[in-house]
This record gives C-alpha cells, structure tokens and sequence, in this order.
C-alpha cells in the first residue's frame, strides 16, 4: 500500500512537469519593452486620473472612479449628464487601444477628434464615438450601426464580435490623414475616409447632418462617455503616428 502511495505521488508529480505551463494574463496599464520601442505611452496608469479632465473643464466627476487598476464609471441613472472624462491633450494621427467592458444593458463610447467650443453642449456634437454596448441587453443594439465597435450612426460592424456583458472587450482605433479605421477584439468595424466628399455625404445622412462642427477637426481630444450606465476600462495605450512622407 505504501509503496502504491508513493507511485501515485511520483506519477502525479510527473504529470505537473510534463504539463504546459499555464500563460499568465500580462499585468494590466504596463508597457512591454516592444510597446514603448513603438511610441506608445499610457493614458491611464491604473493609479490616478492624471492627465484627464472634465469635457466641461475641471476635475473629473466624483461619478469616475479607479480601483485596483480600472477606471470605472459608477454612475446609474441612464442620462447623459455631460460629465464625459477628456484627455488634457489633443491628438491628431494617432493609433489607440484599449479594453472596455460594461454591466447588463450598458451603454457608453470612446470620442475622438473632439473639441470642447462655446458653440456646442456634448462632445458627440464634435467627436466622433467608437460605440461601446451591451448589443443583447440595450435597445441600440436592434439599430446595426449603433452596435458595439461601430463608428456610432456612420458604420455597421460585423455580427457577433462583442463579448457578453461582464467580460472585457479589446478594442482598436487609427487615425490618420483622411481615413479612419476601428476594431473590435480583433475584427475590423469601420474603415472610412475622412474629411472628403465621401465623408460629408456620409455625415449627412446620419444623426449628426445637423450638428455643424461634427466631424470637422484634424485634431482633438480623446473622451469617455458619460452615458449615466456602469463602464470600465483599463489599458488604455496611445501613441502618435508620423506624418506621410511627401
């Protein structure tokens, strides 16, 4: 019998050196060696909201949060109230990336190219919305192109790319002189001109043909939605791209 324990615990034991090590998830808003190589810079370091401010100015709403590396939007009311957080810095060919996850029914957005002028209320009236949604569980998400991943009323991403609610989601968006494209967890979800006739064309059979200064800035700032809906977010990378060569 004790010699019968004893091969138990060898074979076992040799079972464990013999098995793949399990990968571990990379620590969350850290850069890899190849990452900084690239020009990427952090634009949340998991600790404090350095960097970011209020769309209308000032500190950040008490409603943004961060613990143990996310930031979190804990509000619940479901109403816009203009309490989006914005980057201080504005950005113009740029490549970001980031992981966003939200609750049953969630709703927010990542703006960009926005402008916070005398003329406007939102953000949205200037900045364009990479969507983030829960598409089973909110009523845009009967509307294709105000799924998750779409350029928000521009764009219809394709079917079945969003993760269900509660999981993270790895989302990717590029800027660049007169194009912009978006991913979501790997897939393509935009990938239109910007600036040109088309785009114009474009603006005008959406939601936003009568908002004037939509869509009109080469540069602007980067925001997240206060959609009044629990959202999280965590590794939120960004670095800027060179111009074209003449």
């Amino acid at each position: 019998m004790r010699m019968t324990a004893m091969l138990r615990i060898t074979l076992m034991m040799l079972a464990t050196a013999s098995a793949p090590a399990r990968q571990r998830d990379p620590a969350p808003n850290v850069l890899t060696p190849r990452e900084r190589a690239e020009g990427w810079r952090l634009l949340f370091d998991g600790r404090d909201l350095a960097g970011w401010q209020s769309y209308r100015g000032g500190a950040p709403s008490p409603s943004w949060t961060v613990r143990d590396g996310i930031l979190r939007l804990t509000a619940t009311t479901g109403k816009m109230s203009g309490g989006d957080l914005v980057t201080v810095d504005r950005f113009a060919a740029f490549e970001l990336t980031l992981d966003w996850m939200v609750e049953r029914g969630g709703n927010s957005g990542v703006l960009y190219l926005a402008r916070n002028v005398p003329q406007t209320n939102q953000i949205y009236e200037t900045g364009l919305e990479m969507q983030i949604l829960d598409d089973a569980g909110h009523p845009d998400g009967k509307i294709p192109s105000h799924r998750a991943g779409a350029l928000y009323d521009m764009t219809v991403p394709p079917a079945g790319v969003v993760r269900p609610a509660g999981q993270w989601n790895h989302a990717r968006l590029r800027v660049e002189p007169g194009r912009i494209r978006q991913w979501l967890n790997g897939t393509p979800t935009a990938d239109v001109s910007y600036g040109d006739a088309a785009w114009r064309a474009r603006v005008a059979a959406s939601k936003f043909a009568k908002m004037p200064l939509f869509g009109t800035f080469d540069s602007g700032i980067i925001g997240l939605q206060d959609h009044r809906e629990p959202v999280a977010f965590r590794n939120i990378k960004i670095r800027t791209l060179s111009p074209p060569a003449p």
